[in-house]
């Protein structure tokens, strides 16, 4: 989609699609004019289509069909009236382009010299030196053309270059990629919180490794310079018309959204959790809160019955609750107390880890800490006064019932799902979340909106890591759809797991979609499939500062985007235009 300017509120182009409204949408246009009759061209697309596009994303469309070298005057008059009701910036489109560039001249013929249009519309590529006689006859006329509308009464209210929902990982990483790219980019963050976390680093707390103060900074530290930060929260997005809303009722628009606002951490599907959590062995390193109180229950617990779960997928670091438990275990065995105590990973899913190819490893330590695996048991109720935790257990033959087990303590992973406001918008596809595509991390039905992070529908593990992957993807094709290009970045699903077998060595999983390995460092320095020291090193000592100095500030190192070649009708297109210039009046 190649656009041509002619005047600060008029575009024309060649046919468009209906994937290109959004990609109009976001680079700020409000109102698209057709000016090909229907069924012109077999490969023609059908104009309901893209006028429901339009509609879809807040946009005006307008019909005014004209046939190829055969511009009536009533043409011209019917092309000048849309271009004074209609909101700007307007695209018109035809097959080429030349039918909308001349409808323009002609009803501009009585304001401007026929030498001031044609040389526009040359600048624009488009010869129209055979209407030199008719713009001319035409500014001698006293035709009556509709009013001439003026750019500076248009009453356009501020619109961002891109809106950015979420203050997490995911939302900064973006920010700081968008900004490395293009310096000045109009980029606007809103976030309510006024502290950023490093959520990788909580099951290092919960081991006694980390301090909790090791895993938090202030928000206005982390954010990057040159972006406006909007402290507020989001109610609602309102994609047809390019802006969100805020909790206050007030309203953002966006040439371009990106959408990343974390996850739900659902801890009241779980009856009694919220009462008790943090007091009576029941503790999570899934809150920041939370995660001194685990290693204080490590360390105290002597003997008993200790008690893992993980809730049914998708949650954000599927490993963490192995992770919290083969640290418990890891130090229970160094102080001689592991044979005094039971411990269970209750799993409502149906295997250890997702990628078998890392299972034999985890299973090692399985045995070697003698943890009980019960699979399809999914933790819905704690009564932490009795210390009895109630699971549905789901037999052979796919029946439910309840299984109540006692502990001393108990780790628990909340169950989780997209946010509310996400779920209940115009962006939310199958579960409620973000539905883009797991390439381009684009919206499947809103060209200029994209989500990343553990709210997007990718089906890949999410991880601080896939999000290290994910925003340059996003930032790239973020600047092609405002430059009205296609996203040529794509994302092949990474995502890295680094689990704490034992103080000191970590199993690091590294794979994409489909469970294929996708390792970053070659076997001889660190084997994914076993437990290495030097991976341990990584977490504790390189991961940290690769969050806070690298993936937060836009340095991609090892991280940049894969990109697909250009589109040959692209370059097609740019070869005509360096080789000819301009086009010919159809």
């Amino acid at each position: 989609m190649k656009i041509n300017q002619l005047s600060p509120f008029l575009s024309v182009s060649p046919q468009i699609g209906v994937q290109d409204v959004g990609i109009l949408a976001a680079q700020g246009f409000r109102a698209i004019v057709s000016n090909r009759p229907d069924d012109e061209a077999d490969d023609q697309p059908p104009r309901h289509d893209i006028a429901t596009a339009a509609e879809r994303h807040g946009m005006v469309f307008r019909h005014i069909p004209v046939v190829s070298g055969k511009i009536t005057d009533d043409d011209i008059v019917s092309f000048a009236d849309a271009m004074a009701s209609l909101p700007g910036p307007v695209l018109a489109f035809c097959r080429t382009g030349t039918r909308s560039a001349s409808l323009w001249a002609l009803s501009e013929a009585r304001h401007l010299t026929s030498e001031a249009l044609l040389r526009a519309t040359e600048q624009a590529g488009y010869d129209l030196s055979g209407l030199k006689g008719r713009l001319d006859t035409l500014s001698e006329t006293e035709a009556i053309f509709a009013p001439v509308r003026d750019d500076a009464v248009f009453g356009r209210t501020e619109t961002h270059d891109v809106v950015l929902v979420g203050g997490g990982s995911a939302g900064i990483a973006t920010a700081a990629s968008l900004l490395k790219r293009r310096p000045g980019l109009d980029i606007v963050v809103i976030e309510p919180r006024d502290q950023h976390y490093y959520q990788p680093g909580w099951t290092l707390v919960g081991g006694g490794v980390f301090e909790r103060s090791d895993t938090e900074r202030p928000m206005s530290e982390i954010m990057p310079k040159g972006v406006r930060w909007v402290r507020a929260a989001v109610a609602a997005f309102e994609p047809e018309a390019n802006q969100v809303v805020l909790e206050d009722g007030a309203r953002l628009k966006y040439r371009t959204l990106v959408a990343a606002p974390g996850i739900k951490l659902d801890w009241d599907r779980i009856e009694g959790l919220r009462e008790t959590l943090g007091r009576n062995g029941v503790t999570s390193n899934y809150r920041f809160e939370m995660a001194p109180y685990t290693w204080e229950l490590i360390q105290t617990l002597r003997d008993g019955t200790a008690l893992f779960t993980q809730p049914p997928m998708p949650i954000k670091c599927a490993g963490a609750p192995q992770k919290a438990m083969y640290l418990a275990c890891d130090y229970w065995r160094r102080h001689g107390r592991l044979d005094d105590i039971d411990v269970h990973f209750l799993n409502a899913g149906p295997v250890l880890f997702g990628v078998e190819d890392y299972v034999p490893a985890l299973m090692t330590y399985v045995e070697r800490y003698g943890i009980d695996l019960d699979f399809k048991e999914n933790l819905v109720a704690v009564d932490g006064a009795a210390k009895v935790a109630t699971f549905e257990v789901t037999t052979a033959d796919g029946t439910t019932k309840p299984v109540r087990r006692a502990f001393d303590m108990i780790h628990v992973c909340p169950p989780q799902s997209a946010p509310d406001f996400v779920r209940d918008s115009p962006l939310a596809g199958d579960g409620g979340w973000i539905d883009v595509s797991p390439e381009t991390l684009q919206h499947s039905r809103f060209g200029n909106i994209f989500g990343l992070g553990d709210a997007c529908s990718a089906p890949n593990a999410k991880t601080a890591a896939a999000v290290r992957k994910q925003a340059p993807v996003v930032a790239v094709n973020i600047l092609n759809v405002l430059d009205g290009k296609s996203p040529r970045a794509v994302y092949d699903g990474y995502g890295s797991c680094p689990l704490t077998v034992e103080r000191g060595k970590i199993v690091l999983a590294e794979f994409g979609y489909g469970g294929k390995l996708l390792p970053t460092f070659p076997s001889w320095l660190v084997n994914g499939r076993k437990p290495t020291r030097l991976a341990w090193l990584l977490k504790e000592k390189l991961l940290p500062d690769i969050y806070w100095d690298l993936m937060l500030k836009g340095r991609e190192w090892l991280a940049g985007p894969i990109l697909l070649p250009h589109e040959p009708a692209e370059h097609a297109a740019q070869e005509a235009c360096d080789t000819d210039g301009r086009r010919k009046v159809s």
